[in-house]
């Protein structure tokens, strides 16, 4: 079997959802595990939802995404007996492959082996995790016949049902700045500025002078607040219907963890490192952990 390096594939295609690591969602920019090497973001993070139309079929839903239906009924179970009805949500990855469960104990090695394929290949598409819960196993082809394999790593039967679909902006959410700023740093794959490497990011960065007050966008429960790696003090607030915001970058926080907070409510001000602007994330809650979402619908929603 031919091999190609993902990460270099990763590098140069920016892809349009969270990212999955470790047992939780991708928090922040992942940078590469060595000066010659970048490790992408898992598969799982740039899985999407598609809500079949009026009109489409599970043939041209694939031909749209460059799939094989095989692989859209193994993602979602509830094609293999029926067609694609309008209003259902599809899980669609960005490549043809299937989702397996690793079973306790075992790595993607055995993942690799039991598969046939290059393991060093299945741990980039994995995000360079050792021993996921779930694994992404690219090029293999769904059928019926590939639960009976006699590998004890079989396909989930419940991938359909393991992202919740983002819920419309409530008609109270507000703006997390005093106006609506210029983006700087956008969703997904780009250079960092101060490393100068690819890495994947999984908020926006949205433009403000230092001191600039930061608000809460919705109301909910302030669940971190504090230092959390490059990105300075931090405020991660769950709303309702499994939505979370995180917001990045700040100094004087404003609330403690445990504190209930309304749209509006001050949390803290942009600080001037490392840069000047506020990280902002919208996540999911899944299964898996929080999915990261492409923010900048959601700001949109809040500009009208």
């Amino acid at each position: 079997m031919a091999k190609f390096n993902f990460c270099h594939l990763f590098a140069i295609i920016p892809w349009t959802l969270g990212s999955v690591a470790s047992g939780h969602l991708v928090a922040h920019a992942q940078s590469a595990p060595s000066p010659s090497r970048l490790c992408p973001a898992s598969v799982l993070s740039r899985l999407v939802r598609h809500s079949v139309k009026s009109g489409e079929t599970l043939t041209s839903i694939a031909q749209q995404y460059g799939l094989s239906t095989a692989t859209l009924k193994g993602m979602n179970p509830k094609l293999r007996q029926g067609r694609a009805r309008v209003g259902m949500n599809l899980v669609v990855p960005p490549y043809n492959g299937i989702l397996v469960a690793v079973p306790t104990g075992q790595t993607l090695q055995a993942v690799a082996k039991a598969y046939r394929i290059s393991s060093e290949v299945l741990f980039e598409v994995n995000g360079c995790q050792t021993s996921p819960k779930v694994a992404f196993v690219p090029g293999i082809t769904w059928s019926p016949s590939i639960n009976s394999r006699p590998t004890g790593i079989a396909p989930l039967q419940s991938v359909g049902n393991t992202f919740q679909s983002p819920r419309s902006v409530t008609g109270r959410d507000r703006y997390p700045l005093p106006q609506p700023a210029s983006i700087l740093g956008t969703y997904g794959w780009r250079v960092n500025p101060e490393t100068r490497k690819m890495q994947f990011y999984s908020g926006v960065d949205l433009q403000a002078t230092p001191g600039t007050p930061v608000y809460a966008v919705s109301s909910g429960t302030v669940v971190f607040a504090g230092e959390r790696g490059s990105s300075g003090q931090e405020v991660f607030i769950r709303h309702a219907q499994g939505r979370q915001t995180r917001y990045g970058r700040l100094q004087n926080l404003q609330v403690k963890v445990g504190q209930q907070v309304q749209p509006g409510h001050l949390i803290g001000e942009v600080t001037s490192a490392p840069q000047t602007a506020l990280r902002f994330e919208v996540r999911y809650r899944s299964s898996l952990g929080w999915v990261a979402h492409d923010p900048q619908s959601y700001l949109q929603s809040l500009q009208k």
